[in-house]
């Protein structure tokens, strides 16, 4: 759960618009946002970038390059790497 003040892209454009930027860098299988688990969108890591949406799309950004279809790692070994990486630092993301 973040614990700074977040902003919805409902509230600022700025917002909305790195929103949309990076996520049209993902993956079509990423496309449906799915809210932090039992805690809804304000507590989403990407929510906790939003008092700076020129950070938010740049760090975003950086992670659906990274998805790239043309890359040779699968969603599914993305998806381990992801649950190792949170496991590990004990983080419910």
């Amino acid at each position: 759960m973040t614990w700074i003040k977040t902003v919805s892209m409902d509230d600022d454009p700025l917002v909305a618009q790195a929103m949309l930027k990076q996520r049209a860098l993902y993956p079509v299988e990423y496309s449906t946002p799915v809210p932090a688990v039992d805690r809804g969108a304000e507590a989403s890591i990407t929510a906790s970038h939003s008092l700076i949406p020129d950070a938010l799309f740049h760090a975003f950004a950086t992670f659906g390059a990274l998805l790239s279809p043309d890359l040779p790692l699968r969603r599914d070994q993305h998806e381990m790497i992801a649950t190792m990486v949170s496991v590990t630092n004990r983080c419910h993301y």
